[in-house]
């Protein structure tokens, strides 16, 4: 047996699971912050479950790099200006790239346990407001000596114990699973394809809530918001998917001579932030609310950290048997695409089917904006279930520093 930490959940199911458009480094969210994304997404997640924020028990959110001087609030500000009641508790998770999966584990541990009937999980991130930092200045500065401020975002992505960075782990695992630059770079390319399509005939649209100028209330507190910039009205669509053919992508420069990973086919830079609402299934059919899916179980495991890509497929593994189900009885699967070798590499451990792997492109057109990127998955493989009429699907991630983790919902209206 495998192992890792496992749970299974009885009766906990999604609703009204949405996001922000996800926008490129640097682009129209770039200036807002993750607590007001994540707000955003909060409120509009409320709504289309048809409830109140007065009916959560609980919040729990995940941001990674600080987006402002207000971090520290970004949990209990997100419940407040969301409606939730005063007295309700909110926690802050962080399993990095699996944060948002995180989440929902945690939400169904509640439930299970039943310290709660409801949960909202939001996961936010501005990857453009990742600080320049310094974390030896406290005591002042010696002459002479350099001055010590680095990108937080790009020393992040170096695993000190290891000596190398989240690319270089992507190429540790192209080398041992024999994936050539051309086999990335048409990955990449089928990801960029099949978001488009997604984008055109409007699934995509169907998860996302456009995000305007607002304010955001709370009585007797002062208020948030958003406020866009310039003469932008609305942002509405994911602007990073566009299509890119391999001949293309194959003209790009890769990080690392003689590698294969390259801008164009490791996940993009984006600002976004998803939520959900989890809630007990007795709780939601008590109300007539009808659930985006269940929430089956997941599975977390850690793996070597230079070779940290790999971490879904033991996670996935852990899954299927503790569940006894085997990998052919899953219909779907989401995989985040934090670079097209990694991706790769984990579909050929498994002996995973393609034509079942993010079948709406992944995290290469569409970015991955870190707490935010396990709850976009979990919200597209429920509805790319309910689309398909599929009964299992499996979301999973890896995570820096060599974690992996994974979960199965279940499509209860499937046949």
């Amino acid at each position: 047996m495998s192992q890792g930490l496992f749970q299974s959940f009885d009766d906990v199911v999604m609703l009204g699971g949405v996001r922000t458009p996800r926008v490129d480094y640097c682009g129209a969210l770039g200036h807002l912050s993750p607590t007001d994304l994540g707000i955003k997404a909060a409120r509009e997640s409320l709504k289309r479950a048809g409830i109140s924020g007065s009916a959560i028990g609980s919040v729990l959110t995940g941001n990674m790099a600080p987006g402002d001087f207000d971090q520290f609030f970004l949990p209990r500000h997100i419940g407040l200006y969301a409606g939730v009641q005063v007295e309700v508790p909110a926690l802050m998770a962080q399993r990095i790239c699996g944060t948002g999966f995180e989440l929902f584990r945690q939400a169904g541990e509640q439930i299970q346990a039943g310290l709660t009937e409801t949960a909202l999980v939001v996961g936010t991130e501005s990857m453009t407001r990742n600080p320049i930092a310094a974390f030896d200045h406290r005591t002042g500065f010696k002459l002479g000596a350099p001055v010590g401020f680095k990108d937080y975002m790009w020393e992040a992505l170096k695993d000190p114990a290891a000596g190398i960075n989240m690319i270089q782990t992507a190429e540790n695992l192209a080398r041992q699973y024999g994936i050539t630059r051309e086999e990335v770079d048409a990955f990449a390319s089928a990801s960029f394809a099949k978001a488009v399509a997604a984008q055109e005939s409007g699934f995509l649209a169907g998860e996302i809530v456009p995000v305007v100028s607002e304010t955001f209330e709370l009585e007797g507190y002062k208020p948030r918001g958003i406020k866009l910039q310039g003469k932008t009205a609305e942002v509405a669509l994911d602007t990073h998917p566009r299509l890119s053919p391999p001949e293309v992508l194959g003209k790009l420069k890769a990080v690392y001579e003689g590698g294969v990973q390259t801008g164009g086919n490791s996940s993009a830079l984006v600002d976004a932030a998803a939520a959900c609402v989890v809630t007990s299934g007795r709780w939601a059919q008590a109300r007539g609310l009808k659930p985006m899916a269940r929430v089956v179980a997941a599975a977390v495991v850690g793996v070597p950290p230079e070779i940290m890509g790999i971490g879904p497929a033991p996670a996935i593994r852990l899954l299927l048997e503790k569940t006894g189900m085997s990998l052919d009885q899953i219909d779907r699967f989401e995989i985040n695409e934090a670079q097209g070798a990694q991706t790769l590499a984990v579909a050929k451990d498994l002996g995973l089917d393609l034509t079942r792997l993010n079948v709406n492109g992944g995290a290469i057109a569409l970015g991955h904006p870190l707490a935010a990127t396990g709850v976009r998955l979990t919200i597209t493989l429920a509805r790319e279930l309910q689309q398909s009429g599929k009964r299992w699907g499996i979301a999973s991630a890896c995570v820096g520093g060599g974690q992996g983790i994974a979960l199965l919902i279940e499509n209860l209206q499937a046949s």
